[in-house]
């Protein structure tokens, strides 16, 4: 259930910065552009965490994910102080940290990858 739930959280994300659902980008609510880096992320988290949703290759699309919300911590959240609820990165330090674990853990009983035998 953690995996499921956290995935659809995870999806939100970039679903806000691709298609400004279900609320734009702040601070004037429009999408990111394609290729910036905003959107490149957008497009991995609307993709991989689809995947993550419904546990196909999970560890391998985790540990990207772990990555790279370790890299939206340091890069757009640290600079602004130490503490995650003063630099706005509570969430890109939970995701992080929730996705290795499933990098490490798999999928569970209830994914694609428990079907396939991947588990």
């Amino acid at each position: 259930m953690l995996r499921m739930v956290a995935a659809f959280l995870f999806v939100q994300l970039g679903t806000m910065k691709l298609f400004a659902f279900p609320i734009g980008m702040p601070p004037n609510g429009g999408t990111a552009a394609l290729w910036s880096q905003a959107g490149i992320g957008g497009m991995l988290e609307v993709v991989c965490g689809s995947l993550l949703l419904a546990g196909l290759w999970t560890r391998p699309m985790a540990f990207l994910m772990s990555g790279m919300m370790a890299v939206a911590y340091f890069q757009f959240h640290a600079p602004n102080g130490f503490w995650p609820l003063v630099n706005g990165g509570i969430d890109a330090a939970l995701f992080c940290f929730v996705w290795l674990y499933f990098s490490a853990a798999g999928g569970g009983p209830w994914s694609v990858d428990a079907l396939r035998g991947k588990g």
